[in-house]
């Protein structure tokens, strides 16, 4: 069975969890934490980033490079348009989660969430509200003017790659308590709610928001 390798509270590891699941392809996830991973990891992953992939001999690390190989061998259904310029638009919103969205992802998300729960450290709010207040602004003006009126997908009213690359950094922001302000970006808040109500975000948001619940 296909086995994906990594933690599932990553934006990357969510990435690729949400893909497959759109692509109802089973397979099985193996925690790894990227913080001490070991070097059978790096065999796999040479940078020591999650996920990686393992599909019989083929072994692959990166989300995009994962799900792309993917595509190649389960066509169906279609994240990746064929339209050559709906293609390119795709691959570019799944980029701009990567290396975008993923800006806020890197500080809110780790202050909040990574340095509390994984290193017993208060996290730096101060640097949170300093990214709130300067970085969020423009990457939520961008997305609020890439949708139109139904806010169901970026690219051609058609859930695609770039919708996930995007939606999967929101998720994490979610856990952080950062959320989209509907009063100042309407529809980016109406999208993201309609993507995170998809069956494949729900079921990991849900199992994800299980692990910060107290302990009984």
């Amino acid at each position: 069975m296909l086995k994906i390798l990594g933690a599932n509270i990553s934006p990357y590891v969510r990435k690729v969890r949400v893909y497959l699941a759109e692509k109802n392809i089973p397979y099985e996830l193996e925690a790894v934490n990227p913080f001490a991973a070991g070097p059978e990891y790096r065999k796999i992953s040479p940078l020591g980033k999650i996920p990686a992939m393992q599909d019989g001999d083929v072994t692959l690390a990166d989300s995009s490079v994962i799900c792309a190989y993917l595509e190649r061998k389960h066509p169906q259904p279609a994240l990746f348009p064929a339209d050559a310029a709906a293609y390119g638009r795709a691959l570019w919103f799944e980029e701009y989660g990567d290396g975008g969205v993923s800006t806020l992802t890197s500080v809110i998300f780790r202050q909040r969430v990574v340095v509390p729960l994984l290193f017993k450290q208060q996290g730096d709010e101060a640097a949170v509200q300093a990214c709130i207040d300067k970085d969020l602004p423009p990457i939520f003006d961008y997305l609020e003017g890439q949708l139109g009126d139904n806010a169901t997908a970026l690219v051609g009213g058609q859930f695609s790659i770039g919708d996930i690359g995007v939606a999967t950094q929101f998720v994490n922001l979610r856990h952080a308590k950062c959320t989209v302000d509907a009063g100042r970006w309407p529809k980016l808040a109406k999208y993201i709610a309609n993507v995170h109500a998809r069956p494949s975000f729900a079921a990991v948001i849900a199992e994800e928001e299980a692990m910060f619940k107290p302990k009984a």
